[in-house]
């Protein structure tokens, strides 16, 4: 049985274990031995990072041509319309070629901890909240997307990797959840 460990990655804190600047890494949090990232989340992002001891479970969980879907929040500047969010749900251009498509909500402001540090925020600009769902993963993509569309990106939280979400899991706390890589391979 594969080790599936769910890590809620608080702001500022690398995606690897060690690093040679002295940054943060996730070194601080987890101390299991020989589990790897499935995926990333940028330092200035926050979230849900899945960590495995199996190989070929890391491959599943972050290869794009499993088709994982991943929710993310994104606190941005300004009110998106109807029309911008039509054109993330139609993709956008980054680096010459067009997003898969996506879905993109308005939602309400979901029940967060307080980042720190806090985002800077201008009395004269709204900020609003997105859910987006992508079945990809670009480089820094939720945030490249959003600013495409006029309404850059402010804070960005991933909430749920296929069925796993942060849901009763603190900044900086993980829980081990039971896998059977099998299923999650699509073989019965």
């Amino acid at each position: 049985m594969a080790r599936l460990i769910l890590f809620n990655k608080p702001y500022g804190v690398l995606t690897q274990f060690t690093d040679s600047d002295g940054r943060e890494t996730l070194a601080s949090y987890i101390s299991i031995p020989h589990i790897y990232p499935a995926g990333r989340l940028d330092r200035d992002s926050e979230g849900l990072l899945l960590l495995t001891d199996d190989g070929k479970l890391q491959q599943r969980l972050s290869d794009p041509r499993f088709k994982m879907p991943k929710i993310y929040w994104t606190q941005v500047e300004g009110m998106p319309d109807e029309q911008a969010l039509e054109r993330l749900r139609r993709g956008v251009i980054i680096d010459s070629s067009r997003t898969q498509p996506a879905q993109a909500k308005l939602i309400a402001e979901p029940p967060l901890w307080p980042r720190v540090p806090p985002i800077r925020l201008r009395q004269s600009i709204p900020t609003s909240w997105l859910e987006i769902v992508l079945t990809e993963g670009r480089n820094r993509q939720v945030r490249r997307m959003t600013a495409a569309v006029g309404f850059p990106t402010l804070r960005l939280v991933r909430y749920a990797i296929g069925p796993h979400t942060l849901e009763g899991i603190a900044p900086g706390q993980w829980r081990e959840v039971e896998t059977d890589r099998q299923k999650l391979n699509g073989q019965d």
